[in-house]
């Protein structure tokens, strides 16, 4: 009698499931690619978010090398971070504080002249002939003394406080995430580098070093550039008969040419459409101004200082933000360059020296 458990004979195991056979290579493929399709749907769900913690992450680092100029002064860490954030925040103020009051007097001022532009259109005989077959002139005057225009383009007064709240949020979100990122900053490059190999994590860390570098030279490149922009606005707006406003202007545009190639083309058309509410010889002159100005700083400016900062070709300079303004717009335009200069770097360094070892 056996004495143990009762054992059932059910047959020998058969050969395992060959992993080469057009089933398992289907199976597991197709169930990859809908995980893969799965993640990637949920990666674009939250897209907006993940930009937010990229331009946070873009801002810390670009930020850094002022907080290290504080900390070498004999502030802590936390103070300096706090000191930066400050003077961020107050350079915003005072970029709304500047720009708003000029716009909303100068939108005023073309509502009132508008209709006498339009008068003046209509003395034109080839305009009368389409006006007289469309009516566009009428209807233009009509609604621009209605007084709504100007809500109007951005979908009325819903849509405009819809748009300022969710532009609030976000210069929130980012502006606390980037004071994270800072204050963390130290802590978490060490922690990142750490999980490198022992045996390679000293050229990691270098390297790391070298791409954080990288992004706060950019910022401080982009700040020559903002810097001769405003400058030169300044000069012409005196000039030019718009001394009233030409500080906020020229502040606006220095602000604005942070932007890597549109930035400046932003600007140049806020100032000329104040220049041609103000006066049209005025509006002229600033267009032929900007036009003038925009080429000798993207061809001869902006690649020359941000060579120098970032150690790039100009005309890597220019594809990169091009690609990113592309790919991202403003934000992408804003992250490419130095994002351009980190592949360059690490191509450099990684690739070429392991293809000369062979």
């Amino acid at each position: 009698m056996p004495t143990g458990p009762l054992e059932l004979h059910l047959g020998e195991p058969g050969a395992r499931l060959d992993r080469h056979s057009p089933f398992y290579i289907g199976f597991f493929g197709g169930l990859g690619a809908l995980v893969a399709w799965w993640l990637g749907s949920q990666v674009l769900a939250i897209g907006s978010t993940l930009v937010l913690v990229v331009v946070a992450l873009f801002l810390a680092a670009g930020l850094n090398p002022l907080v290290e100029f504080f900390q070498h002064r004999g502030l802590t860490r936390p103070w300096a971070v706090l000191a930066v954030i400050t003077l961020v925040m107050v350079a915003f103020g005072l970029f709304v504080w500047a720009i708003v009051p000029v716009i909303s007097d100068q939108v005023t001022t073309l509502s009132e002249n508008v209709p006498g532009y339009l008068d003046q259109l209509q003395r034109n005989r080839q305009i009368q002939a389409l006006d007289d077959k469309y009516d566009i002139i009428d209807k233009i005057q009509e609604k621009v003394e209605s007084g709504d225009f100007v809500s109007s383009l951005f979908g009325g007064a819903l849509g405009i406080g819809m748009r300022v709240v969710s532009t609030l949020f976000s210069v929130f979100v980012v502006v606390v995430l980037t004071l994270y990122f800072l204050a963390g900053l130290e802590a978490t490059k060490h922690a990142l580098y750490r999980l490198a190999p022992a045996s390679r994590r000293e050229r990691v860390s270098l390297l790391g070093d070298r791409v954080l570098d990288s992004v706060g030279n950019y910022v401080s490149g982009a700040f020559v550039v903002a810097v001769c922009a405003g400058l030169s606005s300044l000069v012409f707006l005196i000039a030019v008969g718009l001394g009233k406003y030409a500080v906020a202007l020229a502040f606006v545009v220095a602000l604005l040419d942070v932007i890597p190639m549109i930035g400046a083309t932003i600007g140049a058309v806020i100032v000329t459409a104040i220049g041609f509410a103000t006066d049209p010889k005025i509006g002229l002159a600033c267009l032929v101004f900007y036009l003038i100005y925009q080429q000798v700083e993207n061809y001869v400016i902006y690649p020359r200082v941000m060579s120098k900062s970032v150690d790039l070709p100009g005309s890597v300079i220019v594809i990169a933000a091009l690609v990113g303004a592309g790919l991202l717009g403003v934000i992408g335009a804003l992250m490419a360059i130095p994002t351009a200069a980190a592949i360059l770097l690490l191509t450099r360094e990684v690739f070429i020296r392991r293809q000369d070892q062979r």
